[in-house]
């Protein structure tokens, strides 16, 4: 095992308290953003390259990270979408066969600064207790007054929108042309393994950029529309919620996850707020209202939607709660194919307790077609 020589480097949060580890890779540099952690004890590619993670600094809270080496078909997108990575143990090393190279070389590819031999536990539990924050990982461990006048001009997350950061900038298509059911989706920050679970049940989907204007979408004559994940806060994107507006006034079916479940809720004049700390990993509960079964989720947000407007909204229906804290985790219209919720029924790698919302979906667009 080769021996690596580490530079000194820190985070840095927002209200001043530091945390001291190593970089990676005897790196030098600075990276910013919010600081989250993940719970999950596998899947560290697909996070790190998961839309709705752009401009979040990732706290790894497994132990050790890198182990099994990355492989190039496991990503969520085209890129590393993480602002920084801190972690406790990180791995030189990996034992994966059908790795493609290292998770080090991965990181250097997508030019992606990280530290290590951070106290993640303390961390996190530090994090738990104060709330999501603004935070900055540096080699600079010498030069806190600058990195402290740094931090405060990182923007809060609270009112930043992010999705026009990891839109596709043209709309692209996914699945066979020759599908029989035909899916416009917008693209607020999508994950291909979205795409792939549309497509395997047979759907050929567009998916257009975060701003498309409705006609735009409408105009490509699809069964059913979808609103996918990403990052940010959802209040600023007011062209998506006029987008959602007009798609459920077509009456065809609709479903939308995590950021795309706030968009709805928003079309639906339910409010969203950012939470004291979001929800991030593979292991959350959730109770499916309608039909009283527990499951196991993939989660990943940091907002969420007003329960007490929704539960007074008449034209909506609570259909899932996180057994955590009780926050909506589903939602449908009453009397609409319209609905929604805050996890990913896509999760790869994760629990698949909840793939059959995409059947769901499919189920409505052949009733509406029939």
């Amino acid at each position: 095992m080769k021996y690596h020589a580490k530079k000194k480097a820190l985070v840095l949060l927002a209200d001043g308290t530091i945390f001291y580890g190593k970089a990676i890779g005897n790196k030098e540099g600075t990276a910013v953003g919010e600081v989250c952690f993940n719970t999950g004890m596998t899947g560290y590619q697909e996070i790190f390259t998961d839309p709705s993670y752009y401009g979040q600094l990732m706290v790894a809270t497994n132990a050790h990270i890198g182990n099994y080496g990355a492989n190039l078909d496991e990503v969520e997108s085209d890129s590393i979408k993480i602002a920084g990575l801190i972690v406790k143990n990180f791995s030189y090393e990996y034992s994966r066969p059908d790795a493609d190279m290292s998770l080090l070389e991965f990181l250097d590819k997508n030019n992606l600064f990280a530290i290590s031999d951070v106290d993640t536990r303390a961390l996190v539990s530090y994090i738990r207790d104060n709330g999501a924050m603004n935070a900055l990982i540096s080699t600079r461990v010498d030069e806190l007054d600058a990195l402290k006048e740094e931090l405060k001009k990182v923007p809060s997350m609270e009112g930043l929108e992010l999705a026009s950061k990891v839109s596709a900038k043209e709309p692209y298509y996914f699945g066979e042309e020759d599908a029989k059911i035909k899916i416009s989706a917008l693209d607020i920050g999508i994950k291909k393994n979205i795409l792939r679970n549309l497509a395997k049940r047979g759907a050929y989907v567009k998916v257009f950029p975060y701003n498309t204007p409705f006609k735009e979408l409408e105009a490509w004559n699809p069964d059913g529309y979808f609103i996918s994940n990403g990052p940010g806060d959802p209040e600023p994107l007011t062209d998506a919620i006029a987008t959602a507006k007009e798609m459920i006034e077509s009456n065809k079916p609709l479903f939308g996850i995590c950021l795309g479940h706030q968009v709805l809720a928003l079309a639906n004049g339910v409010s969203t707020y950012k939470m004291h700390n979001g929800h991030r990993g593979i292991n959350h509960p959730i109770l499916n209202l309608v039909t009283g079964k527990g499951e196991i989720t993939s989660q990943n947000h940091g907002f969420a939607i007003n329960r007490e407007e929704t539960e007074a909204n008449p034209d909506l229906e609570i259909t899932h709660m996180h057994l955590n804290d009780n926050t909506v985790a589903g939602i449908k219209m009453k009397d609409k194919e319209v609905f929604s919720v805050q996890y990913h029924p896509e999760a790869s790698p994760g629990p698949h307790d909840a793939d059959y919302l995409f059947d769901q979906f499919f189920e409505a667009i052949e009733t509406g077609r029939n």
